[in-house]
C-alpha cells in the first residue's frame, strides 16, 4: 500500500495532466465558440498545477516507482518546471494567432497538452519501453498539430513528411532497443549499463547503440537526420513551428542522459565518435544553408541544425560538465526560440504571415521596441555578448576543448563566425531598410508584456549567467551521483 501511494504521488504532475487534457477535450464539446477562453485559462491553470505538485513532491533523494519503470530526480524536475514554463509562454504567444485564422479550438489545447505529458514520461523514463512510450505520445501529438489547420495544403504535405519519418525514426530507436535488450536481458537502464560491463563488446551490442544514437538524433535535428527540419519548419502554422522548435529539445536531452549517460556509459568512446561527427556535421550544414534562405522560418530551422550541433559539442566530451553545459545550452536556445517565433507571431496578423525576412525590413521604424527584441534574439543566437547565447556557446566549446576536442572547437569557432551573417543581415533590414509593411500591432498587451520580459531575460541570463548554469549543474550532478 505505502508503495502504490509513493507511486502515484510520483506521478501526480503527470496525472494532473493527463486528467486536465482529457477534461478540456470533452469540454470543449459543450462550450460555444464565444467561451473557449475558458480553455485557454484552463489550459494555463494545468500547468501552474503541475508546477506545483512537481515542486510540492520534490526531494533531493533519488525515487523510483512502478518498479523501477519511473525516475523521480532532481533533473527530470527541474526539466518539467522548464518545459511547464515554456509551453505556458507558447500558449500566451499563439492565442490570437489561433483566434484569427479560426484555428482556436480546445483540440489544440488538448494536443498541446498531450504531447507536454509525453514529454514528461520521456523525461522521467527509467526503461526503454517508458521512454518509448512517451516519445510515441510526443511525436503523434505534433503530427497532428502539424496538419492542424486542415485548409492548408502546406502544413498537410509537411504533417506528412514528418510523419513518415518520424515512424522511420521511432522504428530505428525501437529496433536499437530490441537489440540491445536482447544482448542485456533487461529494459531497465541501470541493469543494461551493469550487465555491458560484465560482458565483452560485441557487433550486435554496437549496432543496437548505432540505432539509438540515430533515433536521438533524429529527434534533435542533427546531422544526417535533419531531412525534416527545413520542410516542417517552414510548411507548418506558426505556433506549431514555436511548439515544434521549443519545448521538444528539452525531453530529447533528457532522453540522451537517460539512454547514453545513465544507460550506455560503458560504451561511451563509441557513442561519443558518433556525436563528434554529428557535431561537426550539423554546425557546417547548418550554417551555410541558413545563409542563402529568404524564408525567416526556414532560416531559424537551418539556425536550429547549426544549434544542435553546439549541443552536441557539449555532449561529445562525455562528462558531466560537458552534459550540464549542454542542458545549460538548450535551456538557453528554447527561450531564444521562443522570443524569436514569439516576435513573427506578434507581427502576423488576419491574412498575413510575418515569415519572410523582408518583412522585417524597416521594423525600426515602425516599432522600435520590437526591433530592439527581435535584436536581442539575433545577437543571441549569434553568441555576441552580453547575451546568454554567448555564455551558452562559451561552455559548451569550453567543455570540448578541455575533454581535448582541439581542432573541432576551432572549425566550431570559425562556423559561428560565418553564422553570424544571417543573424546580422536581419538586424540590418530591420534597422536601414526602408518598410515595406506600414499595418499597426494588433498584439494583445498580455502578449507584448510577456514577450517583452522573455526577452529581456535573454540580457539578465547573458550578465549573470552562474544562476541558471548551477541550476542546470547542480540538477545533473545530483542525478548521475
Amino acid at each position: 500500500m505505502d508503495n502504490m501511494q509513493f507511486d502515484l504521488l510520483a506521478l501526480l504532475p503527470e496525472l494532473v495532466v493527463l486528467g486536465m487534457a482529457m477534461f478540456i477535450l470533452l469540454l470543449d464539446l459543450f462550450i460555444l465558440p464565444q467561451n473557449r477562453s475558458m480553455i485557454y485559462g484552463l489550459s494555463q491553470f494545468t500547468l501552474f498545477a503541475a508546477a506545483f505538485f512537481t515542486f510540492k513532491t520534490h526531494t533531493p533523494a533519488v525515487g523510483f516507482a512502478f518498479s523501477h519503470m519511473f525516475i523521480d530526480d532532481t533533473l527530470s524536475d527541474v526539466i518539467k518546471l522548464m518545459m511547464y514554463l515554456s509551453t505556458s509562454l507558447i500558449l500566451v504567444y499563439t492565442r490570437k494567432y489561433l483566434q484569427d485564422r479560426n484555428l482556436y479550438r480546445g483540440e489544440f489545447y488538448a494536443m498541446v497538452l498531450f504531447g507536454l505529458l509525453g514529454m514528461m514520461i520521456m523525461v522521467s523514463g527509467h526503461n526503454l519501453l517508458t521512454i518509448y512510450i512517451g516519445l510515441e505520445l510526443l511525436s503523434l501529438c505534433l503530427y497532428s498539430l502539424v496538419a492542424f489547420d486542415r485548409d492548408n495544403p502546406k502544413a498537410s504535405e509537411s504533417a506528412m513528411k514528418y510523419f513518415v519519418l518520424g515512424a522511420l525514426a521511432s522504428g530505428m530507436l525501437l529496433y536499437g532497443m530490441s537489440m540491445l535488450y536482447g544482448m542485456t536481458g533487461s529494459l531497465d537502464v541501470t541493469d543494461i549499463a551493469n550487465r555491458i560491463l560484465q560482458q565483452s563488446k560485441s557487433p550486435v551490442l554496437i549496432m543496437g547503440l548505432v540505432f539509438v544514437v540515430a533515433g536521438i538524433a533524429f529527434k534533435f535535428g542533427a546531422v544526417p537526420f535533419q531531412m525534416w527540419v527545413p520542410d516542417v519548419y517552414q510548411g507548418s502554422p506558426t505556433p506549431m513551428t514555436l511548439l515544434i522548435g521549443s519545448v521538444p529539445k528539452l525531453a530529447a536531452y533528457a532522453m540522451t542522459v537517460r539512454l547514453l549517460v545513465q544507460g550506455l556509459h560503458p560504451l561511451a568512446l563509441d557513442w561519443q565518435d558518433m556525436l563528434v561527427l554529428m557535431a561537426v556535421l550539423s554546425i557546417i550544414i547548418g550554417n551555410f544553408s541558413a545563409i542563402v534562405q529568404t524564408n525567416l522560418k526556414r532560416m531559424l530551422a537551418y539556425s536550429t541544425i547549426s544549434n544542435v550541433g553546439f549541443i552536441m559539442f557539449g555532449m561529445m566530451s562525455a562528462n558531466a560538465n560537458g552534459f550540464a553545459s549542454s542542458f545549460f545550452y538548450i535551456a538557453a536556445y528554447v527561450l531564444m526560440s521562443i522570443s524569436g517565433f514569439g516576435i513573427i507571431l506578434l507581427l502576423s496578423r488576419k491574412g498575413f504571415e510575418a515569415d519572410e525576412i523582408n518583412d522585417l525590413k524597416g521594423l525600426n521604424q515602425r516599432h522600435p521596441w520590437y526591433a530592439f527584441l527581435m535584436l536581442i534574439v539575433m545577437f543571441s543566437m549569434a553568441g555576441i555578448p552580453p547575451t546568454v547565447g554567448f555564455y551558452a556557446k562559451f561552455t559548451v566549446l569550453q567543455a570540448a576543448w578541455q575533454a581535448g576536442f582541439t581542432w573541432q572547437v576551432v572549425l566550431a569557432v570559425l562556423m559561428a563566425t560565418i553564422g553570424a551573417f544571417y543573424y546580422l543581415n536581419i538586424v540590418r533590414k530591420m534597422y536601414f531598410d526602408e518598410a515595406v509593411d506600414h499595418a499597426p500591432l494588433t498584439a494583445p498587451l498580455d502578449m507584448r508584456f510577456v514577450l517583452s520580459v522573455q526577452t529581456l531575460a535573454l540580457l539578465g541570463l547573458g550578465l549573470f549567467p552562474e544562476i541558471l548554469l548551477s541550476v542546470c549543474g547542480h540538477s545533473l550532478l545530483i542525478s548521475l551521483q
